[in-house]
């Protein structure tokens, strides 16, 4: 069993999915438009948008859509925790993260991690950008 995160981007879904090659170096793994539905299924003005799309980042699985491409997204009450294996891993994703976004913890070094920070990106996706203690993973 498998529990993955839906991000529902309002119509910011394939911006997001660009953002995230190149700031976390995402696969897309799949990609389907509303136009790609079932004859007379899309609303007018939805044909282009992200019904359904799939993308890994590591060994995780984020499945993400345009949503009903209404405005801007809303993450809230979630985060993503994103565990890297070292600090100079750390400080290059989370400032990725942060260009254009707002830093909520800079990276520090903590009593459980020798550096952590948290970032909602320009998305509004909140993240924790984490490298474990040595021996923890």
């Amino acid at each position: 069993m498998e529990i993955q995160p839906y991000l529902f981007f309002e119509g910011r879904c394939e911006e997001a999915l660009d953002f995230y090659k190149s700031a976390l170096g995402a696969q897309v793994n799949m990609l389907m438009r509303y136009k790609e539905g079932p004859e007379g299924s899309c609303q007018p003005g939805l044909e282009e948008k992200v019904m359904h799309s799939s993308f890994r980042v590591g060994d995780a699985v984020v499945l993400a859509s345009d949503g009903m491409a209404n405005g801007q997204p809303k993450f809230q009450g979630v985060s993503l925790a994103l565990t890297v294996p070292d600090t100079a891993t750390a400080t290059r994703f989370f400032n990725a993260l942060a260009d254009g976004g707002n830093v909520t913890q800079p990276l520090i070094q903590t009593f459980f991690s020798p550096s952590f920070g948290m970032v909602a990106d320009r998305f509004g996706v909140h993240w924790m950008i984490m490298v474990p203690q040595e021996g923890q993973a």
